[in-house]
């Protein structure tokens, strides 16, 4: 390997997976280059509290890798339901909430959040 070479990682996205349910999500940073950010989110049986919401500055790319979920975009009148495979991308500043979340097998999450050019 080169001097300056960033080295070579390995990991498993179903790797480490709680056995039960949990207090907290759970967020793994995978990759954070300039603009951008990969996480894998662990979900079990989690939701946002009623009446809040997230407004990110970042576009939102997200899969679903296993469990099931449910989001709320505002100003949609019913609640996507997402299954294993289903991938949705949240623009900069839409509004959504998760409605429910799979405990068993626990929900996986990957997403990509990308820095929107000012």
């Amino acid at each position: 390997m080169s001097s300056g070479s960033k080295a070579v990682e390995i990991g498993n996205l179903f790797s480490a997976l709680p056995a039960e349910q949990t207090n907290e999500e759970i967020f793994d940073q995978l990759l954070r280059v300039p603009g951008a950010r990969i996480e894998r989110i662990i979900s079990t049986g989690q939701s946002t509290p009623e009446g809040e919401w997230y407004d990110q500055e970042d576009d939102e790319w997200v899969v679903l890798l296993a469990g099931a979920a449910r989001l709320q975009v505002e100003g949609e009148a019913e609640e996507r339901e997402l299954d294993v495979g289903d991938w949705m991308l949240l623009p900069a500043h839409c509004r959504h909430r998760v409605t429910w979340t799979q405990i068993d097998p626990p929900t996986v999450w990957l997403a990509i959040h990308i820095a929107v050019a000012s």
